[in-house]
C-alpha cells in the first residue's frame, strides 16, 4: 500500500531513517517493519517557536510497493540549420530559451560578452587577490550570468508566468540535487552551481547550439519591423529568425544604445541600499529561540519586510553562512553582493537591505530621464569608491554608528575579502534612503530582537537588486514594440528578478517563438 501523511518531527529524527520510520509507523498506526521506503515530497522549517520541527509532507510505501525512479521527461533533438536563433546572454533566461528551443530542434546560438566558467573563476579570483575588474569578465558578466556566484536561492513567486517545477526538473536533469523538488526554500548553492551549468553548456553543443564567449552585443541590424542580424563588438553578425535579448540587468551599454536609437526604454522602480551582515552564530540564535540551538538545523534564514512612509523596506536575496562578494563591472566603482555554497558553512549571515525606489523617486531625481535610475545606481556606485580606483574597499559602518549617525571607530569582523574602510554611509546614500533603512532597522529589532547590535555591519552600496530598466515588448506576443523577432527577456529587460524567474522567463519567450516560427 502508499499512505500520504503530514509529519512535524525534531531535527534528530529527521536526520536519522530509523528514527523516522518508527515515528512514522507510530502515526499510521502500523509495524516499522512493514515500511518499505518513505519518500519525502515537501520539507519546511517551522521555527515560530522553541522547539523548532521540521515538517515533511511523505508518502510512505509497504513491501512489495516502491517508489519508482526519479527520470528525466526531457528529450532534445538536434538542432536545425534552417531555425536558428540568436540569443544574447547565457544567463538563466537565455540558457533555459536555448534548451526549450532544442527540444522542438531549433538552433540556438548564444553570445555571451563573458568568458566561460573556468576563466571567469580565474577573473574573480583577481578581483579578490589584485583588486582589478575586468569590465566583461566579472560577478555580473559570463557563463551562467550574475546568479552563477550567488546563493542559487531558487524560490520564486512567478507561478502564474510559467512551470515552476518544470524549471527545477530541469535543474535536477543537469545534475542540481533532488532536494530542491522537495524543500519549501530550495537553494543549490554556488559549487553546486558551477557543474550543472557546465552541463547545460554542453547538452546545448553536443545537440548543434552555438556559443560564442568573448562576444558583446553591441548593435542590432534590421529590415523594416524585423531585426536581420545582432552585431558583435568586432562587427560579426549573427543572423537568425529570432532574436533573444537576455543580456542581464548590468548591460548598461545596451540600455543607452535602444536609447540613443530612439527605440522604447522605460524607468522601473528597483529597490537600493546596503548589505547589512551579522554573525550566523547571532541569527541562529534569534530564529531558533536558543543560545545553542540544534547543530543538526541549517544555517538559519530571515525575510524582514515593513512599510515607511509609504515605501517598501525589505531583505532581500538573503543569504546565511555566507560571504559578501564585489559586484561592481567597473574599476572605479563599489558595489557589494551576497553568495553561500551549498554547505552555508561560513561564520557570517548576510542580507541585501534596501528601500523600494518608485518612479516618483525617479521623477524627483530627473523627471524626463527614462534612464534616471540607471544613472543614480552609476552616481551611488562612483561615491562608495572610498579607497580609490584600485581599492575595492567597501564603505562599512556599524548598525549602531548608523542610526546615531557616527562614523565607526573599529568596525568587526567582515567577510568581504577586498576590506572595509570606515564611512558615513548615512551621509553618502540619499537622505531619504537613510531615512527609510534607519526606521526599518528599529521595525526589524522588533520582529527579530538582537538585529540592532554593533556586532551588526552595513556595507555599501547594494544597488544591482534588479534592473532600474525595462525595455517595453507587446503584452500578448512577447516581442519588442519596434521589432516583431526581437524579445527582450529575463531580468535585464525588466522581466523577471532572480534566476528561477529568469529561467521562466526564457523558456516562455522560446514558447513564443516556436508559436510564430
Amino acid at each position: 500500500m502508499i499512505y500520504e501523511a503530514e509529519v512535524s518531527v525534531r531535527p534528530a529524527t529527521a536526520a536519522h531513517s530509523v528514527q523516522l520510520r518508527k515515528h512514522v509507523a507510530g502515526r499510521l498506526g502500523i509495524p516499522s517493519e512493514q515500511i518499505h521506503h518513505i519518500e519525502t515530497l515537501r520539507r519546511s522549517i517551522d521555527a515560530r517557536r522553541h522547539p523548532v520541527w521540521i515538517r515533511l509532507r511523505i508518502k510512505v510505501y509497504t513491501h512489495p510497493d516502491q517508489p519508482s525512479p526519479w527520470s528525466s521527461p526531457f528529450r532534445f533533438l538536434n538542432a536545425s540549420p534552417s531555425k536558428r536563433v540568436v540569443i544574447a546572454g547565457t544567463g538563466p533566461a537565455g540558457l533555459f530559451a536555448a534548451l526549450r528551443l532544442l527540444e522542438a530542434g531549433y538552433k540556438p546560438i548564444l553570445l555571451d560578452r563573458g568568458k566561460t566558467l573556468s576563466d571567469r573563476k580565474r577573473d574573480i579570483a583577481r578581483i579578490h587577490r589584485e583588486h582589478k575588474v575586468n569590465p566583461d569578465s566579472n560577478y555580473c558578466f559570463g557563463e551562467g550570468g550574475a546568479g552563477t556566484f550567488s546563493d542559487g536561492k531558487l524560490y520564486t513567486r512567478s507561478t502564474k508566468r510559467g512551470d515552476v517545477r518544470r524549471i527545477l526538473n530541469m535543474m535536477v536533469h543537469h545534475g542540481a540535487s533532488n532536494n530542491i523538488l522537495v524543500d519549501a526554500h530550495p537553494h543549490i548553492g554556488s559549487d553546486k552551481l558551477l557543474p550543472m551549468i557546465n552541463a547545460i553548456r554542453e547538452t546545448i553543443l553536443q545537440h548543434g547550439g552555438e556559443i560564442y564567449f568573448g562576444t558583446r552585443l553591441s548593435s542590432i541590424e534590421y529590415s523594416g519591423n524585423k531585426v536581420t542580424s545582432f552585431i558583435d563588438q568586432h562587427g560579426n553578425r549573427f543572423s537568425g529568425l529570432a532574436f533573444i535579448m537576455a543580456t542581464g540587468h548590468s548591460a548598461r551599454d545596451l540600455y543607452h544604445y535602444f536609447h540613443q536609437m530612439g527605440w522604447p526604454v522605460e524607468a522601473k522602480p528597483f529597490a537600493l541600499g546596503v548589505r547589512i551582515e551579522h554573525p550566523q552564530q547571532l541569527i541562529n540564535s534569534i530564529q531558533y529561540h536558543a543560545k545553542k540551538p540544534d547543530p543538526l538545523l541549517p544555517a538559519a534564514t530571515y525575510s524582514l519586510a515593513t512599510q515607511v512612509n509609504g515605501k517598501g523596506v525589505f531583505s532581500f536575496c538573503m543569504c546565511p553562512g555566507g560571504i559578501i562578494v564585489p559586484a561592481t563591472t567597473q574599476q572605479n566603482q563599489v558595489v557589494v553582493n551576497g553568495m553561500s555554497n551549498s554547505q552555508r558553512n561560513s561564520p557570517f549571515a548576510n542580507s541585501g537591505f534596501v528601500t523600494e525606489i518608485s518612479l516618483d523617486d525617479l521623477h524627483q531625481y530627473d523627471p524626463m530621464n527614462p534612464l534616471a535610475g540607471l544613472a543614480l545606481q552609476e552616481e551611488l556606485e562612483g561615491l562608495m569608491n572610498v579607497g580609490g580606483n584600485f581599492s575595492l574597499k567597501a564603505p562599512a559602518q556599524r548598525v549602531t554608528d548608523f542610526l546615531n549617525k557616527v562614523c565607526s571607530n573599529t568596525l568587526p569582523a567582515t567577510s568581504y575579502q577586498p576590506g572595509i574602510q570606515s564611512a558615513p554611509l548615512h551621509q553618502l546614500l540619499p537622505q531619504q534612503i537613510v531615512d527609510r533603512l534607519s526606521e526599518a532597522l528599529h521595525h526589524f529589532n522588533k520582529k527579530m530582537k538582537g538585529f540592532v547590535t554593533e556586532q551588526a555591519i552595513l556595507t555599501g552600496v547594494e544597488s544591482r537588486t534588479s534592473s532600474p530598466v525595462r525595455i517595453p515588448r507587446c503584452p500578448q506576443k512577447l516581442h519588442s514594440l519596434n521589432f516583431e523577432n526581437l524579445y527582450p527577456a529575463g531580468e535585464g529587460s525588466g522581466y523577471a528578478g532572480g534566476i528561477a524567474s529568469s529561467a521562466i522567463d526564457g523558456e516562455r519567450i522560446a514558447n513564443e517563438i516556436m508559436k510564430v516560427y
